[in-house]
């Protein structure tokens, strides 16, 4: 059984869609500049600085390049994007570092190992105290 065939439309003039006159937007340039956005927030969590502000940079150099080639238009948009994406990568690498320096530290290894043998709350703050002023000295 076959189903006769109706011509796609874009609207109330009946033209088809490739015909309509509309620019072809630029999905990569919003899915950078939001993605951006987000890294930029959460730079803090490595899923937000580091893993969005790398799609960020990924998708705002293909919105550039798709809007360079006037294929595509927001290129200052992807340009913007890619930017706070590389800067919430930036960030959260920072963090990150810091981060794995002090948990490869002594102080923390003594804290962990006070930690460990501490029994009652007031010996796990104590542990804490101690932790704070070697960090401090």
């Amino acid at each position: 059984m076959s189903f006769p065939e109706y011509p796609q439309t874009s609207g109330h003039d009946g033209r088809p869609p490739e015909h309509s006159g509309m620019r072809p937007g630029n999905g990569m340039a919003i899915a950078a500049l939001v993605l951006g956005i987000l890294a930029i927030l959460l730079f803090w969590t490595v899923i937000g600085g580091a893993l969005l502000g790398l799609l960020a940079v990924i998708f705002g150099i293909i919105g550039a390049r798709k809007a360079r080639g006037g294929r595509a238009p927001h290129g200052v948009m992807s340009i913007i994007g890619a930017v706070l994406g590389g800067l919430g990568l930036i960030a959260s690498g920072v963090i990150i570092a810091i981060g794995a320096s002090i948990l490869n530290s002594d102080e923390y290894k003594n804290f962990d190992d006070c930690i460990k043998h501490a029994d009652t709350k007031s010996e796990r703050d104590a542990c804490a105290k101690d932790f704070d002023r070697e960090l401090n000295d």
